[in-house]
Formats: structure tokens, C-alpha cells, sequence
């Protein structure tokens, strides 16, 4: 890394790593670690550890980025499945879909990229910039092998190497190739990009 020094970190990221994404979670978050950003790394076992995150009951303060990494179907986060006594009162069982996100999450202001297969569809944005989220990132079908994980490296690349605008690097990582077509970036309310 040569002459440089973390005195401050450049930004904070919440890596959220839902079921089975451990492998890629850890490749975010050295990279991430690398480039000079602070993670905290959130591992979901239940679904009530993604509503206190994306409720902000357990969000580490002046978190600037939010990362989902987890499995997704039809515009869904898939979940841990548990034994039925082990849910708590009140704990949604299932998957999480835009009704869910709608119901807990409350993310003023937050940037929140998703890796999942189908949670960037229309709806499930929708419900995050509902939420108050600014800019929800996604793919809108099913990503091939490490395309969500090099989406990711490559625009924060951008965001902090080269300090490029969330739009800008977005196009960037876009671009990478054919297949990351299916990232799309919602903006208030509207598909932007």
C-alpha cells in the first residue's frame, strides 16, 4: 500500500452477508479494507438481524453505504429458513420482499447496492427508496458466477480511487462488460441509469 495511512477512513460501509455469501462478503471486505473505507461486516442468521439493520436499530452510525449480499429470487432477499420455535413473536418468516421492506426499513439518505439475483427489479427499488434510501443499486436478473462481486469491486473502485460520483462509477462498472447490463440504479422514485 506504500506511504499511505488510515488516520480517517474514507467511508463507512455496512456488508451485510445473508446465507451462503461468506465468500464473497470476505473478498468485499478486503478489498474494501485495501481501498480505505472502514467496514462493518453484519452476519444475518434470522430475519429479525436484517430488520434491525435496515431499521437502523443496530446500523453503525455515519454508515454511508449499505451492501446486501444475499440470494435473491423474483425480486426477493432469500432468508434463513428456521425451525418454527426458534422464530420470535412477531418475525417475519419467509422471504424478504418489497411488503418486508416496506414494513422496517428506514434508510434516509443511505446508498444501498444489493448483489442478489432479481432484487433489482422495479418493485423491490421501489420499496427501498420508499424507505427514504437515496440511491438503491441492483440487478434486475440473475448475475453469472462472480458478476456481482466484480460490479462491486469496480465501482467502489471508482468511488474511491478515482472519487467519481455514485452515477459515474456506476456507468464504469457497468461497462465492464455485456453482462452487467442488468445492474440498474434507481432514483427517487425513478429508474435513472
Amino acid at each position: 500500500m506504500g506511504d499511505k495511512k488510515m488516520s480517517k477512513p474514507v467511508m463507512n460501509v455496512a456488508l451485510v452477508c445473508g446465507p451462503d455469501c461468506d465468500m464473497e462478503i470476505q473478498a468485499i471486505r478486503a478489498t474494501l479494507e485495501c481501498f480505505g473505507a472502514r467496514v462493518f461486516t453484519y452476519w444475518v442468521g434470522r430475519p429479525n438481524d436484517l430488520i434491525d439493520i435496515i431499521s437502523g436499530k443496530d446500523l453503525y452510525p455515519n454508515t454511508d453505504m449499505i451492501i446486501l449480499c444475499f440470494h435473491g429470487d423474483e425480486g426477493q432477499f432469500i432468508m434463513p429458513e428456521l425451525e418454527e420455535s426458534i422464530y420470535e413473536l412477531g418475525e417475519p418468516k419467509g422471504n424478504f420482499g418489497p411488503e418486508e421492506i416496506r414494513r422496517f426499513a428506514k434508510l434516509a439518505g443511505k446508498t444501498v447496492i444489493s448483489t442478489g439475483c432479481s432484487v433489482g427489479k422495479l418493485e423491490t427499488a421501489q420499496a427501498f427508496l420508499d424507505s427514504g434510501c437515496e440511491v438503491y443499486i441492483g440487478p434486475n436478473d440473475d448475475p453469472y458466477g462472480n458478476d456481482a462481486l466484480m460490479f462491486v469491486l469496480r465501482l467502489f473502485y471508482d468511488l474511491i480511487q478515482n472519487k467519481r460520483s455514485v452515477k459515474e462509477a456506476f456507468q464504469n462498472a457497468k461497462s465492464l462488460d455485456a453482462e452487467m447490463d442488468m445492474y440498474q440504479l434507481y432514483e427517487n422514485g425513478q429508474q435513472s441509469i
